[in-house]
């Protein structure tokens, strides 16, 4: 009686270890494996050295705050959404692509964002577009926008930065005003449009052109009315010449 539970017992380790070498094992061939249908919350893409190189995911399981990709800290404030985030050779993120979309009361917010950034910093191009109604207004604003960026600036010294000011501005609003402007001038904290290619919340469509102050200086676009315009500004705003003259 011994000898045989000594064998039922052996011959149940055995099978059990088999199974599994046979389940995994049929994960790791070379060849692509082929599937008519995958139901995933979240992919990871990674390199041979598990270098994260993209992400893509549902809101739930969207990146942020106490997580790490690569090493590297996640934006805390950043809003849970659908979509893909890009990151490069060293591991840092550089784009991303993040959508969204549900009504609300007497209406709908939606939205769309495909975004490229400047090494270790934030994005320098973005085609956006939003679309919000509420009661009768609606407001759709579609466009290529492309932004400057501080010299100097890296994702994780901007986390840094952000999370000061953050409690710099609860306790001393003016000491915030002063700490922020202190950033700009080291080139560590701010940016700016330069350029937007499509249509304004004003329904607008057409070229505008910033300083490097994100102050408007120049339209060329097609008003809600169909008329042609041509619009300069000065750094403060007031319009210096437009096309054609009015009357």
């Amino acid at each position: 009686m011994n000898k045989e539970l000594i064998f039922l017992r052996t011959f149940a380790v055995t099978a059990a270890i088999s199974s599994s070498f046979l389940f995994f094992s049929s994960f790791k061939g070379s060849g692509s494996q082929q599937f008519e249908t995958i139901d995933v919350q979240r992919i990871n893409v990674v390199e041979a050295d598990g270098t994260v190189k993209m992400i893509i995911t549902n809101a739930g399981l969207f990146p942020n705050g106490e997580d790490k990709i690569n090493g590297n800290n996640t934006n805390a404030d950043r809003k849970k959404r659908a979509g893909m985030l890009f990151f490069n050779e060293d591991g840092l993120e550089c784009g991303g692509f993040i959508y969204d979309g549900e009504k609300k009361e007497n209406g709908h917010s939606s939205g769309l964002s495909l975004t490229f950034d400047q090494y270790d910093g934030d994005q320098v191009m973005q085609l956006l577009t939003t679309d919000s109604q509420k009661g009768e207004d609606r407001y759709v604003s579609s466009s290529l926008v492309f932004n400057d960026r501080p010299a100097k600036e890296s994702q994780e010294k901007t986390r840094e930065i952000m999370l000061e000011l953050k409690e710099l501005r609860k306790t001393d609003p003016e000491a915030f005003k002063t700490k922020y402007s202190e950033y700009q001038e080291q080139e560590l904290l701010g940016g700016a449009p330069r350029i937007m290619l499509g249509k304004s919340r004003s329904q607008n469509n057409g070229l505008f052109l910033f300083d490097d102050k994100g102050m408007p200086r120049a339209m060329f676009y097609i008003d809600k009315d169909n008329n042609p315009k041509l619009e300069a500004y000065d750094e403060k705003g007031n319009v210096t010449s437009t096309w054609p003259e009015q009357k």
